[in-house]
Formats: C-alpha cells, sequence, structure tokens
C-alpha cells in the first residue's frame, strides 16, 4: 500500500517517516478498518499521523536518532488518531460499543458471563484506583472527567491505568 508524500491537509512527509508508514500500512490499515468500518478513513489518518510524527521529528534537536522504533512510534500516534476520531463521531462509537459484547462478540449469555468473570478476575490484580478508572471508562467517562475524579491530569490518568493494564498483560504472560 502506498501512502501520500503529503496528507489532505498539503503537510509534507519526512521521507524516513514515509518509509515507516508504508511498512506498517498493511496492518495498521486493516486494523484500523476493524475499528472505523472505513478504509479509506483509516489510511487518511496514517497519512495524518505520518505528517504529525515528522513535524514532530523535525523540531526535535536528534531527528530520528532519539526514536528507537520509527515504526511502532507512527503506528502509536497512528491510533491515538483513530481513538480521537471514534470519540468525535457517535455514529462510529456506537458501532465500536464501550460494553463488553461490543469488545468479544459473545454468541451467547454464557460467554458474556464468562467474560465479564475474566475481566473481574483481572482487576482483582489492580488497585482500587485503577479499578475505578476502569469501571468510569466502561461508563463512557473521559478521561479528563476521570482524572478530576482521582486529582490528578488527565494524562497520568491515562499513563496510570496503561502501565497498570501493562503490568498485569505481563504478568499473564500476554506481553514481554
Amino acid at each position: 500500500m502506498l501512502i501520500n508524500a503529503v496528507d489532505r491537509l498539503g503537510r509534507r512527509i519526512d521521507p524516513v517517516v514515509l518509509a515507516a508508514a508504508e511498512e506498517i500500512a498493511p496492518r495498521a490499515v486493516q486494523y484500523g478498518e476493524k475499528l472505523l468500518r472505513d478504509s479509506a478513513l483509516a489510511a487518511t489518518l496514517l497519512e495524518e499521523s505520518a505528517a504529525t510524527v515528522s513535524r514532530a521529528i523535525a523540531l526535535r534537536r536528534d531527528g530520528v536518532a532519539g526514536i528507537r522504533n520509527l515504526q511502532a512510534y507512527v503506528f502509536r500516534a497512528f491510533l491515538r488518531r483513530i481513538n480521537r476520531a471514534r470519540r468525535k463521531d457517535p455514529i462510529l462509537a456506537s458501532a465500536t460499543g464501550t460494553s463488553f459484547t461490543g469488545y468479544a462478540n459473545p454468541v451467547d449469555a454464557s460467554e458474556e458471563f464468562d467474560l465479564k468473570v475474566l475481566v473481574d478476575e483481572l482487576l482483582t490484580r489492580c488497585d482500587p484506583v485503577i479499578r475505578d478508572m476502569f469501571y468510569r471508562r466502561m461508563q463512557g467517562f473521559s478521561w479528563k472527567e476521570i482524572a478530576r475524579a482521582h486529582g490528578t491530569s488527565a494524562h497520568a490518568a491515562e499513563s496510570r491505568f496503561s502501565q497498570a493494564l501493562r503490568r498485569i498483560g505481563k504478568k499473564m504472560g500476554l506481553q514481554r
């Protein structure tokens, strides 16, 4: 899959970033299509992400040298754009859902129950703050609202939550 050297807003994409974006494009667009139900939108968001990364690299003193894995960096920027698009568009949000059934597509009530038991088991490994953050996210709260409830910044709340999930994944052997 070819990525344009200029995004839809007319921003140029650095050739090194463009090569990284083209390398991850097939998997990234396929993943974005699952979440957004639109491959063209996913491709556009990947181009915009690559342009944003190009700008960020141009502003850095060390350029690309300070980034260990440029492909992962571009993909992370892409995921952030997808999540922002999903939050802004209520049709996408309702199509992807925030319930357990939206994530796992259980066939019957017993599978949904099994999924809830699994999630509860995972949450027992978390501290009460992380559990509260999880339940608030499932209810549709934004990170800003969650942060306000815990007296921290939105970025700190999201970071704490993702670090806790990463630790759980490592304990369960899901991540390295």
